[in-house]
């Protein structure tokens, strides 16, 4: 049996574990009374806060039940947000305003507050000392994670200022043109009209540097993300290159972010894969070793169901999917020594989150199966326990048809992620059917997140506030329950790599959409404004497209063509020793580190190529 076998077990044992506890609550009059005193605790301990009419609300929601028996259900079944298995959030408080030192008086029947001033003479008020405003706690890091690149370096670094001027925090998501995300320069033949379209073009580590010129790299109020998988370990190589070029070698261990680094759903899914199969994870653990060891505050892999998701799987294949590739690198690492306990905490995870009724509870489904299953069959501790979650909203739910209708359904999906806790969050534009977003409907994407994090008081006074509907209990015993078969049939396949090398994720993800396009032409799945209420036009509306101008295109060519005369002689020497290394099976990354100075991305990835081979699509 592989390790994935021992989760089903786990979660199976751990299921009847809660049962178990339920009975003993109801049998056991001491363990009862220790479970209401511990809930009674719980709820006593809850700060209240006031909303801005003055309503107390309780900062943490708990269903309000006082049998022990139901108090043993959702203390050992859900726990508390923050405490195993962390159906509930991954910590105790996310998305909520600061807590006030004091709170300003409460609201009168008349809706007049009831301050110092109010409750003295008017003879007297100059006497009295204004009171002091509330004191606030540090405000919270910002969920909200935007995503950008177009065109060359400079001009997403400009996006990028753009998208932060608001923030207190710097949450950057990257996205890279075609030629990089393949690992080709881009001088490289029959790419030219390709460079900046769709993402940024990335050559060399003087691109790196413009790309994240202006932000403080090593400040704790910064983190990266990096949207790139089969030459991950070259770009965050030019990364930490960059950053070592500007602030020194002492800012690394200071770097904050993610990489997504997923070979597993490239194969699945996107097909961005540019090695063997074996050869990208034996690049991507040596990635992971280095960065465990000296980056503690970066993330190396972004296990990433977004684009099974996008694909055209179902929910739960999604959810299935990322957790089996999840646990499967978790192997992985063990096996090449690495401590369960250093690279739990730096995993990782990227979720879609569309209209369906799955995504009701889907993140929170797969934060339990996950806690559960790196504690007991993999023996991690609490920080290794975390699904640690970043939700994008669906790309695939955008419709071209009346695409303003675009802006509701991202709202609806902004609300599914929130209710499930989400770590951080990316909401898409309207217009990205059509182009990468402009200026006016990326602002517009990010204040539905601010609207609802900040205007709305939906999220910010209280914790679990749309939490444990009947609806959702529902939900998530089903959406648990299909998950668990997925994971079965990838066990009979003989786990994970097995799976993928027999094209079974692949081809459950290809069915799946066909019967996704099939319900919209046959109508069973509506789409307002395309097969519902259609508004009697097929009109195209007018939508100002971004594309990269030829003269910025020349421009990348030209700079590369500079870099690679200028260190010509030192390319190769590092090229060389690079190479003698991944032959001697040693870990690659310091050298790749050294490469990266003087070579380019291409040239790297085609060093590496004569060594390891191509990747080969599996028939």
């Amino acid at each position: 049996m592989s390790k994935l076998g021992r989760v089903v077990e786990a979660v199976e044992k751990y299921n009847r574990f809660v049962l178990d506890q339920v009975k003993r609550a109801r049998t056991d009059e001491k363990f009862g009374r220790e479970l209401i005193t511990r809930w009674s605790e719980a709820k006593a301990k809850t700060p209240v806060t006031h909303t801005p009419t003055g309503l107390p609300l309780p900062r943490l929601a708990l269903p309000e039940i006082d049998e022990p028996g139901e108090i043993a259900r959702y203390l050992f079944g859900e726990g508390l947000p923050g405490e195993f298995p962390f159906l509930n959030g991954a910590y105790r408080e996310m998305y909520l305003e600061p807590v006030r030192e004091n709170e300003l008086g409460s609201y009168g029947k008349n809706g007049d507050k009831n301050d110092v001033a109010a409750e003295v003479s008017p003879a007297n008020r100059s006497k009295v000392r204004p009171k002091r405003p509330p004191r606030r706690s540090r405000p919270p890091e910002e969920p909200t994670r935007l995503f950008s690149g177009l065109m060359l370096a400079e001009d997403t670094n400009e996006r990028f200022h753009y998208l932060t001027q608001h923030q207190r925090t710097h949450r950057l998501s990257t996205a890279f043109d075609g030629p990089t995300l393949y690992g080709i320069d881009s001088d490289a033949d029959g790419v030219f009209g390709k460079i900046g379209e769709g993402g940024v073009a990335i050559d060399t580590v003087e691109d790196m540097v413009r790309l994240y010129d202006g932000f403080d790299l090593g400040s704790p109020n910064f983190s990266a993300s990096m949207t790139i998988s089969g030459p991950a370990p070259i770009i965050m190589a030019m990364y930490i290159a960059a950053a070592k070029r500007r602030f020194g070698p002492k800012v690394v261990p200071k770097l904050r972010g993610t990489i997504q680094a997923d070979i597993f759903k490239e194969v699945q899914a996107q097909n961005e894969t540019i090695f063997p199969i074996e050869a990208s994870l034996r690049f991507l653990t040596d990635m992971v070793e280095f960065t465990t060891r000296e980056l503690p505050r970066w993330y190396p892999i972004s296990i990433s169901g977004y684009h099974i998701g996008e694909a055209g799987s179902t929910p739960v294949q999604q959810a299935a999917y990322t957790l089996s590739n999840g646990f499967a690198y978790a192997e992985m690492f063990a096996g090449r020594g690495i401590p369960v306990d250093q690279f739990g905490p730096r995993l990782s995870f990227f979720l879609d989150c569309g209209l369906d009724a799955e995504y009701i509870a889907l993140a929170r489904v797969s934060r339990r199966i996950w806690a559960i299953g790196m504690r007991d069959a993999y023996g991690a501790g609490p920080r290794g326990q975390l699904f640690k979650l970043h939700t994008q909203t669906s790309g695939r739910s955008l419709i071209a048809a009346e695409f303003k209708n675009n802006l509701t359904r991202t709202a609806a999906e902004l609300i599914l992620a929130y209710m499930n806790a989400t770590n951080s969050c990316h909401s898409n534009s309207a217009d990205e059917p059509f182009t990468t977003p402009s200026e006016e409907w990326i602002r517009l994407a990010a204040h539905g997140q601010a609207i609802l994090l900040e205007e709305s008081g939906i999220f910010k006074h209280t914790m679990n506030m749309l939490s444990g509907s009947p609806g959702m209990k529902a939900v998530e015993r089903a959406v648990e329950a299909a998950i668990l078969d997925e994971f079965r049939e990838i066990e009979r396949l003989g786990g994970v790599l097995a799976a993928v090398e027999d094209r079974f994720q692949r081809s459950q993800i290809q069915n799946a959409a066909h019967r996704y396009e099939q319900q919209i032409y046959d109508g069973t799945r509506p789409i307002i404004g395309l097969n519902r209420y259609r508004n009697g036009t097929d009109e195209i509306p007018e939508v100002k497209l971004a594309r990269t101008p030829r003269a910025k295109q020349q421009l990348q060519v030209d700079r590369l063509a500079k870099f690679k005369k200028k260190n010509a002689g030192k390319a190769k020497r590092a090229l060389d020793k690079l190479v003698d290394v991944v032959d001697r099976g040693e870990n690659c990354f310091p050298a790749l580190l050294e490469a990266v100075e003087v070579s380019s991305l291409g040239q790297i990835t085609g060093r590496l190529q004569e060594v390891v081979g191509r990747f080969r699509p599996m028939v």
